[in-house]
C-alpha cells in the first residue's frame, strides 16, 4: 500500500513539474475591479464564444489581431484620434482639450512630435513620418489620460 502511494506521489510531482508553460513574444493581461484576463498571441484556438457583439477564444490565439488601439488611463475623459490608419493627417479629438499635452512617439520611443491642445479638435500633418507604429499620448500636467496606438501607412 505504501509503495502504491509513493508511486502515485511520485508521478504527480514528476507531473507538476512538467505542467504547460507557454513562452510568446506577443500578449497581454488585462485586469479591473471584476476580473482578469490574460493572453498570448500565436498558437492554436480551441473554442470561440460569442454573445453576438462580441467574441471570445479559448485557448492561445487571438484571430484579430490589432495594432491600433487605446490604453485608457482615465476614462471620464472622452478623445478619438482619426483616422487610423493614417497617410497625410490625424485628428485628435478630446471633449477637456484645455491644458491637455499631446506626444507622438516612434517605435523607439523617440518623440517625433509634441505641442499642447488649443482645440477641441487638432489636425496634424503627419506625411513627413515614416511608415510604422507610433504612440499617441495625451497628458494634463505630466499624468497619462489616454495612450493610442497608431498605425502610419505610406
Amino acid at each position: 500500500m505504501k509503495k502504491s502511494l509513493l508511486c502515485i506521489a511520485s508521478f504527480f510531482l514528476g507531473a507538476g513539474a512538467f505542467a504547460q508553460e507557454v513562452i510568446t513574444s506577443q500578449g497581454e493581461s488585462y485586469s479591473n475591479a471584476n476580473g482578469y484576463i490574460d493572453f498570448t498571441i500565436g498558437e492554436a484556438v480551441i473554442d470561440k464564444g460569442t454573445d453576438g457583439s462580441n467574441d471570445i477564444t479559448q485557448g492561445f490565439h487571438q484571430t484579430n489581431w490589432n495594432f491600433a488601439g487605446l490604453e485608457d488611463h482615465q476614462p471620464s475623459v472622452q478623445a478619438l484620434i482619426y483616422p487610423n490608419p493614417t497617410q497625410e493627417s490625424l485628428v485628435i479629438q478630446i471633449d477637456m482639450f484645455e491644458g491637455v499635452v499631446y506626444q507622438m512617439t516612434d517605435a523607439a520611443g523617440r518623440i517625433v512630435r509634441e505641442s499642447q491642445l488649443f482645440n477641441e479638435e487638432t489636425q496634424l500633418n503627419v506625411s513627413d513620418l515614416a511608415p510604422g507604429n507610433y504612440l499617441v499620448i495625451l497628458s494634463s500636467s505630466g499624468v497619462p489620460m489616454k495612450t493610442f496606438k497608431l498605425i502610419k501607412n505610406q
